[in-house]
C-alpha cells in the first residue's frame, strides 16, 4: 500500500525528530525474517529504548539529510530496518545481538558521532558495555580505595586493642 504525500511527510518528520535526539544509528537487512522474529526484535528494541522502524529508503534519506546520519546515505539500499538510539550503543547492541541468533538479519552499516560504520564497526560498537554498566564499573573503582583504607584502619585499631590487652598492668 503506497502512502500519500501527507503520510510521507509525517513519516519523514517522525524519523527526522528521532534522528535529532539520537546518538547512533544501526542499519540491518531483514530479508527473510518471519513476522514472529520481527515482533521479537521490536520487543527487545522497545525494552532497551531503541526506535526500530522499517522506512522506505527514499524517505529515510530525506529524513537524515542535514543530520550527522547523512554520511550513511550510500548504504541505504535494499530492505532495511533502521534502529535509532539515544544511548550510544543500544541500537547497535540490539541489532547485533539479534543477528547473532538469526542469520536472516544482516547488519549492514551504522553511524556514531557523525562517522559511518561498516558491519564490523557496528558489531564493535555493540561490544561496548552499556552506560549503566560503565557507571557501575566507575563506582566500583571509586569505592575500592575507600574500602581498602577502611580495612587498614580497622586492622590498625584491632592490633592496638590486642597490644593493649597483652601488655602487663603496672
Amino acid at each position: 500500500m503506497s502512502l500519500n504525500r501527507n503520510e510521507k511527510a509525517a513519516v519523514v518528520a517522525d524519523v527526522s525528530a528521532q534522528a535529532a535526539r539520537s546518538q547512533a544509528l544501526a542499519l540491518a537487512e531483514y530479508r527473510g525474517l518471519t513476522v514472529e522474529h520481527m515482533n521479537k526484535l521490536r520487543a527487545e528494541a522497545r525494552a532497551k529504548g531503541v526506535y526500530l522502524h522499517i522506512v522506505k529508503n527514499t524517505l529515510a534519506r530525506r529524513a537524515v539529510a542535514g543530520t550527522p546520519f547523512e554520511v550513511v546515505q550510500g548504504a541505504m539500499v535494499g530492505p532495511l530496518i533502521y534502529g535509532f538510539s539515544e544511548d550510544a550503543v543500544a541500537a547497535a547492541k540490539v541489532i547485533a545481538d539479534f543477528a547473532k541468533g538469526n542469520d536472516k538479519l544482516v547488519v549492514k552499516a551504522g553511524v556514531y558521532s557523525g562517522r559511518a560504520l561498516d558491519a564490523d564497526g557496528v558489531k564493535a560498537l555493540a561490544a561496548i558495555p552499556s552506560r549503566e554498566v560503565l557507571l557501575a564499573q566507575v563506582a566500583g573503582l571509586l569505592k575500592s580505595p575507600i574500602q581498602r583504607m577502611a580495612g587498614v584502619l580497622a586492622a590498625v585499631a584491632a592490633s592496638k586493642e590486642v597490644g593493649a590487652e597483652a601488655a602487663p598492668a603496672a
